[in-house]
């Protein structure tokens, strides 16, 4: 028998096509990023409001059904400075990917930060929505382009998600 080279890798591409059915809280919520607002839902138990909205609670386990409109204001809960470029992304680094708190919200969802100095963000930091113009809207979360470093004092970190912002003093 003779002497074969190992075999130490092979290419193999891949590609899946995915179609979403959204529930009916992510379908309402959908709705409504479509008009420019955004809500939330607030569990009846423990009153954590999420954003996006869910359906049910992740911690009493029981239904979400109030909604909550919410400001497109947020603060900063963690981020990543992205030095790595991702194939065919249109968004060239380094960039920032962020945790964000919106406003009156208790969780945190992930968006993209722009207009800002990447080594000046920093927790608890405080944010508004850059948005599309409306005739470009759809139902997806990316009808806001990114979030924006804004002129209001920084939540401090153990109030980040505990708070209600609209009334937060600094």
């Amino acid at each position: 028998m003779s002497e074969q080279e190992p075999i130490t890798g092979i290419e193999a591409p891949i590609y899946l096509k995915y179609n979403f059915t959204a529930g009916a809280a992510p379908a309402r919520f959908l709705s409504q990023v479509k008009r420019g607002v955004l809500t939330g839902q607030r569990c009846p138990l423990c009153e954590q409001v999420y954003f996006p909205p869910r359906g049910s609670c992740a911690a009493c386990g029981v239904p979400t059904q109030e909604e909550v409109v919410l400001a497109d204001k947020a603060t900063v809960e963690s981020f990543t400075i992205v030095a790595i470029p991702i194939p065919n992304n249109p968004i060239k680094p380094p960039y920032i990917i962020a945790n964000l708190v919106a406003d009156g919200a208790n969780l945190s969802f992930i968006h993209l930060m722009s207009e800002c100095v990447n080594e000046d963000v920093h927790i608890g930091q405080r944010v508004q929505a850059v948005w599309k113009p409306a005739e470009e809207w759809d139902y997806a979360m990316d009808n806001i382009r990114y979030f924006k470093p804004i002129d209001e004092p920084d939540v401090p970190v153990d109030r980040i998600g505990k708070i209600s912002v609209a009334g937060w003093e600094g």
